[in-house]
């Protein structure tokens, strides 16, 4: 799939050539030209209150191959070179590309119960068959699919509040993100669990720290393609990450760039993929979601390993009308498919900010792309955003000021 020079054309070249690639009807085509796709009636039954709609800017990356095929990656985002940068990240480890995987989409939900019986945990443990029988039941919608309920574990904890006796239910969610399914589990199965263990039920939710649920991505970058100085860089880079937390936090945050793009592009919530990433950062001391190291050849192996808890079906991404194109330009079926796409792009964009934060710096191709927003809050129209884009570039002045006086320089011809 030959995608070069895509950010040169046109948006109507763009859609075009996306039609040609991904068979997009026109009626899909017409969706993603209007930026209004999100309707208010349609956005009404999605939450409360509403009184508008807010867009971003829906892109692709290219230049990206996953397990030997190629895929284009839709990402929505409003800061500049984040697209960009994962498209040259991709393209640098051609033609291998990136290798992939992901867990089976299993999801941990949590029962708390309060005041329990002394023996509560020898109780519900001496019930365990039941117990996981009577949750089965609730899973049952899902097996169908292949999914449902796998396992039931319970744990205590000491607090400062009294002894917390947890029921954890280990879900199968299939293609869902799992919240509905699990929560709905958690509430059956709870009045049970009192029965057995006594006491008061207090939460019955789904965990965001989806560590039965990880995705895996690797690529290699070799040095007669980025230099072996570049290298060296890049382990440096990586290596005081790994070593101080206040350089980490931006480190994974510069790799969630990425996967929070592709996440509210097909309409999954990044802000539960967001806290995932994180809590399982934290574990044992917070560390990166990325590692590099060296091969013997002299290249670079990055590698990314973390929780994914995303969905192909239910939520936004059933009726939002672009999530269902995102995923469609995705081409992924399942949710391990989408998982696997994401920790790539997490992975290209944290290889494609070391790459440049240790080469030739983060502000020089941000900045030129940070450009054209300040063009357009000057006030510049049409051909004026290029020509104020050159002249704030070929000074290297990006402020406010300097895109004032620059189209008013363009607009008196000096």
């Amino acid at each position: 799939m030959d995608l070069s020079g895509f950010y040169k054309r046109t948006i109507e070249e763009r859609l075009r050539i996306l039609q040609q690639h991904v068979q997009l009807s026109d009626e899909e085509i017409a969706l993603l030209k209007n930026s209004g796709a999100l309707d208010l009636p349609r956005a009404d039954r999605m939450i409360e209150n509403v009184i508008g709609a807010i867009h971003f800017p829906l892109g692709i990356a290219t230049h990206f191959k996953i397990n030997g095929k190629d895929a284009i990656i839709p990402m929505a985002i409003e800061e500049p070179s984040v697209v960009a940068a994962a498209g040259k990240a991709a393209k640098l480890c051609l033609p291998e590309g990136f290798s992939a995987r992901a867990d089976a989409p299993v999801m941990r939900g949590q029962i708390q119960l309060m005041g329990t019986k002394e023996n509560a945990l020898d109780e519900l443990k001496k019930h365990h068959n039941a117990l996981f029988k009577e949750a089965k039941k609730y899973g049952a919608p899902l097996e169908p699919f292949g999914g449902g309920l796998k396992e039931l574990k319970f744990r205590g904890l000491e607090s400062q509040r009294g002894k917390i006796v947890i029921a954890e239910l280990f879900v199968d969610v299939r293609d869902a993100m799992g919240a509905n399914s699990i929560n709905t589990i958690a509430e059956k199965l709870a009045p049970f669990l009192v029965e057995k263990a006594g006491g008061t039920m207090r939460l019955r939710i789904i965990s965001n720290l989806a560590t039965e649920r990880k995705a895996y991505a690797q690529a290699t970058w070799k040095k007669e393609e980025i230099g072996s100085e570049a290298i060296e860089a890049i382990l440096d880079g990586y290596e005081m990450a790994r070593i101080d937390p206040y350089r980490c936090a931006t480190h994974n945050k510069g790799i969630m760039n990425g996967i929070d793009a592709v996440a509210l592009a097909t309409g999954n919530d990044w802000r539960a993929v967001e806290a995932g990433a994180h809590a399982y950062a934290s574990l044992d001391g917070y560390h990166p979601l990325t590692h590099y190291k060296k091969t013997q050849k002299g290249d670079l192996v990055g590698k990314i390993e973390l929780p994914l808890a995303v969905a192909t079906v239910g939520g936004a991404v059933n009726t939002s009308p672009t999530a269902k194109i995102a995923l469609k330009i995705a081409g992924v079926k399942t949710a391990q498919e989408l998982a696997m796409h994401m920790a790539c792009v997490g992975l290209a964009n944290n290889f494609a900010a070391l790459y440049a934060l240790t080469t030739t710096g983060i502000q020089a191709g941000h900045m030129k792309l940070h450009a054209k927003n300040l063009a357009v809050m000057a006030g510049a129209k049409g051909n004026e955003i290029d020509q104020v884009v050159e002249a704030l570039s070929a000074k290297g002045e990006y402020t406010f000021p300097a895109a004032e006086n620059a189209l008013k320089r363009i607009r008196h011809g000096k």
